[in-house]
């Protein structure tokens, strides 16, 4: 391969939705070390030993999410970088650092607060194993080989739409709920609070622009809309399942005393959300979606 010139000298940066995303990723920078988890641990030392060993089950699949995605980001990252799509390449390089911030928060929050054993996998179901040892890594190894638009919008439905747009964010409202009955009987958890804030923050990114990757892809490629919906309800039943394995997990009734409802009620409503998004977008160009997108601020 021989390059045939520099986007950088002959027109500057494009002042665009992931250029912008990229402005924040830099202007929220946050440490996973900087975070005093010291009032956690005395509150965790004070639950139940039902509480802990649940508060352990949320963790281990968060980290254990969290390392997926930070494993599985490259070749979408390579397939950005390939097509020459600078400012998207820029945006995304943040997009990888955050992820593994994320990784070693919950990292930290395991072996500092929670504790547990090295088997954490025990808390992982067949629904969880179906995303994240299944289909997240082939849908995301599949851009290697496979760059098509197709392979492209596949990849970002499983990765942001359904693993950050309806699990991450039902279980960043598991860990608030939590933390708002905790502290109903005067047990707070500030560190944890901060952590998940932050995470939730450069999340809101990552789904902002897994919707722009996939608008622009059907702006380029109208009949793409059939690929992206057909992914959609092939993986929300089996993200409905992890939620519901958790529940599943305590028949007594879950230890920190949420309601399985409630959750499964929220990721449907994370899902639809996603969903309409993207519906509205199949019928906008792609100068349009730009513009929605950098008026909007997409909420990053």
């Amino acid at each position: 391969m021989v390059r045939e010139g520099f986007q950088s000298v002959r027109k500057g940066l494009r002042d665009s939705f992931p250029l912008q995303l990229y402005h924040k990723a830099k202007r929220f920078f946050w440490d996973p070390q900087a975070i005093d988890l010291s009032q956690d641990l005395t509150t965790y030392q004070n639950l139940s030993e039902a509480q802990r060993e649940a508060a352990l089950h949320l963790a281990s699949l968060f980290v254990a999410g969290e390392e997926a995605v930070t494993l599985d980001l490259l070749p979408l990252i390579q397939v950005i970088a390939q097509e020459g799509r600078l400012e998207e390449e820029m945006y995304l390089t943040t997009f990888l650092l955050d992820e593994a911030k994320h990784v070693e928060f919950f990292s930290r929050l395991i072996g500092e607060v929670v504790g547990g054993d090295s088997q954490l996998d025990r808390f992982h179901g067949a629904n969880y194993r179906k995303i994240f040892y299944e289909e997240l890594p082939k849908a995301m190894n599949r851009l290697r080989e496979d760059p098509s638009p197709e392979a492209q919008a596949e990849a970002a439905v499983t990765y942001n739409m359904i693993v950050e747009g309806v699990l991450a964010e039902t279980g960043y409202y598991a860990y608030q709920r939590s933390a708002q009955i905790l502290a109903h009987k005067g047990h707070a958890v500030p560190g944890i609070l901060e952590g998940i804030r932050y995470v939730q923050r450069d999340e809101s990114r990552h789904i902002a622009y897994g919707l722009y990757l996939l608008s622009r892809l059907m702006s380029e490629h109208p009949g793409l809309w059939e690929v992206v919906e057909r992914r959609m309800n092939y993986l929300l039943p089996y993200a409905v399942g992890v939620v519901q394995d958790i529940f599943k997990a305590y028949p007594q009734g879950f230890p920190l005393e949420l309601e399985v409802g409630e959750f499964v009620q929220y990721a449907m409503s994370q899902f639809q959300k996603r969903y309409r998004r993207l519906e509205q977008a199949r019928h906008q160009s792609l100068e349009e979606i730009e513009q929605v997108a950098l008026e909007a601020g997409e909420e990053a």
